[in-house]
């Protein structure tokens, strides 16, 4: 089968390649893959920032056209969205079934390809938050496809968002949502209950300074690539007692199932809408890659397969 292939090469990430037909473990179903979403992970690890060596794609939707053989899960002929542990970037993918979840017809594909990564991680970043109804929470980093997700689910739920991104025309859609937008870090009238931080750099020191006490900074990202420097001392500027968490969004105890489907039903309620900046033919895979780590790309990318 077709699937793409990482090549090495920083001007063309990934190319076109023969791979062999997955072969499903027990618990997996085989997916034709319809549309896939393309994250900044994936692009570091193609960059070889984070390790990996297996072959790229986590955000998949499309239909199942092989039922697992232990009988959980989707069956042939459902449309589904999922969230494989790799290998999504081809005409087929065998996904573990609690990483699967069925589609309404109200749900396009293009539209469910968006949801996994970034919804996830948004979904989850809001757990993590804890009650934030009536309270007030910075994110930075806000214009791409887990601020959007996270926006929305946070004014949902009564909560007092400020998103921090770089341009007037990438924040309006998220003032749409109901956040305050600002541009730069010294635009932010503190003091936040939470402060989730995406930047790294200096960003990360700025940040934590706008914490109330006892406030939390949830570290989600390091997007500019630069290491932070915390000064111990500078707690006491301000944000005493604050507590610093690190976020990973596979740390939680749902199977990414049962999130999806969550996702899935806000989706049809009309109560989540995902941003998709780009929609192109799977052709233009390492063009749409190139984008995104320049930042011409609001939200999430979604390549479709004919």
């Amino acid at each position: 089968m077709k699937a793409l292939l990482p090549t090495g090469r920083a001007e063309e990430p990934v190319g076109f390649g023969e791979v062999d037909q997955p072969r499903p473990a027990a618990g997996e179903a085989v997916v034709k893959v319809e549309a896939f979403s393309v994250n900044r992970g994936e692009m570091l690890q193609l960059d070889g920032v984070l390790a990996g060596g297996e072959r790229p794609g986590k955000d998949i939707a499309g239909l199942v056209v092989q039922a697992a053989a232990d009988g959980t899960g989707p069956q042939v002929g459902q449309r589904v969205v999922g969230h494989p542990p790799a290998g999504g970037w081809a005409e087929y993918v065998a996904v573990p079934t609690d990483a699967l979840a069925v589609l309404p017809q109200v749900v396009s594909t293009v539209t469910a390809a968006a949801l996994p990564l970034a919804g996830l991680a948004a979904l989850r970043l809001l757990r993590a938050a804890g009650c934030v109804s009536g309270h007030r929470v910075l994110i930075t980093g806000a214009s791409g496809g887990v601020g959007h997700y996270f926006t929305e689910l946070a004014v949902g739920a009564g909560t007092k968002v400020t998103a921090v991104t770089a341009t007037p025309e990438r924040g309006r859609r998220l003032a749409e949502l109901g956040a305050e937008v600002i541009h730069h870090l010294d635009d932010a009238c503190g003091p936040y209950h939470v402060v989730l931080e995406s930047i790294g750099g200096p960003s990360t020191a700025q940040a934590l300074s706008l914490l109330r006490p006892r406030g939390r900074m949830i570290w989600f990202g390091q997007a500019s690539g630069e290491p932070a420097c915390l000064n111990f001392f500078d707690f006491f500027a301000g944000p005493r007692s604050a507590t610093v968490q690190h976020f990973h969004y596979l740390d939680a105890d749902e199977p990414f199932g049962t999130d999806l489907d969550a996702l899935v039903r806000l989706v049809a309620e009309g109560r989540l809408h995902p941003e998709i900046g780009r929609t192109e033919d799977w052709g233009g895979t390492a063009e749409v890659l190139a984008d995104l780590r320049d930042r011409r790309i609001r939200g999430n990318a979604v390549l479709t397969l004919g």
